[in-house]
């Protein structure tokens, strides 16, 4: 059985790839031993597979998840954090949830979730910030699995609804280059009364930057690196976190 197999960040860099045609023996085999196979092909990314997560059918497949010929596979390293047509961006059919190469309007995703009978609406601004200690940032570069990542914020504010129902939330994040104080993330949030707001607000954050397979790589002076979960395990199905 031949898998094609979709890479993303620092291990699709490791391989020098971003999709691996990948042959095994068996007609099926489970997530888990995929992984240990992998392992075994690659020990030069060795580390970088065990705390990967992979994907079947741009959802995270627990580790006996049965994957065959037919399926679409991803390994997604730990997350930071299309079709595009001409535009340079995806969104839902609803508009609520979009990702996208152009710069990002607070105003306009803020204007997404207002509502005559809410009276409490947060707007959360990710922006990328220049110092961390001593080291300066010149810029960030954004990379995602546009259909997965898009399904996942929308799989958010499905989860958001269901905890908070009258609540109203819209989401857009940036790919690509971002440079000092620019915008890489909005997520704004409408509920009829502050505290549920900001409840909703922060788990729709948290989920986005455990869940949505969405990476950056810090852009130095003298060098670079993809952030994420590196030093430790890594569950996206065992979220959401609060």
């Amino acid at each position: 059985m031949q898998l094609r197999i979709q890479l993303f960040a620092g291990l699709a860099e490791r391989l020098q790839t971003s999709v691996l045609n990948f042959t095994i023996e068996e007609s099926s085999i489970q997530a888990d031993q995929l992984k240990i196979k992998l392992s075994e092909a690659y020990p030069e990314a060795t580390a970088q597979i065990a705390v990967s997560f992979l994907a079947v059918n741009q959802e995270y497949a627990p580790a006996t998840t049965l994957i065959t010929q037919n399926d679409e596979i991803a390994l997604i390293p730990p997350v930071s954090g299309g079709d595009g047509q001409d535009n340079k961006t995806v969104q839902s059919e609803d508009g609520l949830y979009s990702i996208t190469e152009e710069p990002l309007s607070i105003e306009e995703v803020t204007s997404k979730v207002l509502h005559s009978n809410h009276g409490a609406t947060l707007s959360f601004i990710g922006t990328t910030r220049e110092m961390t200690g001593a080291q300066r940032t010149v810029h960030l570069e954004y990379e995602a699995y546009i259909p997965m990542a898009l399904a996942q914020l929308q799989a958010i504010g499905k989860e958001l609804k269901e905890r908070w129902p009258d609540a109203i939330c819209a989401i857009s994040h940036r790919i690509g280059t971002v440079d000092i104080q620019g915008i890489s993330v909005i997520i704004a949030v409408s509920t009829g009364h502050r505290d549920t707001c900001y409840q909703a607000s922060r788990f729709a954050i948290e989920q986005l930057k455990n869940t949505v397979p969405i990476w950056k790589k810090e852009i130095w002076e003298d060098g670079s690196e993809w952030k994420g979960h590196q030093t430790g395990p890594w569950d996206p199905t065992t979220y959401p976190v609060i």
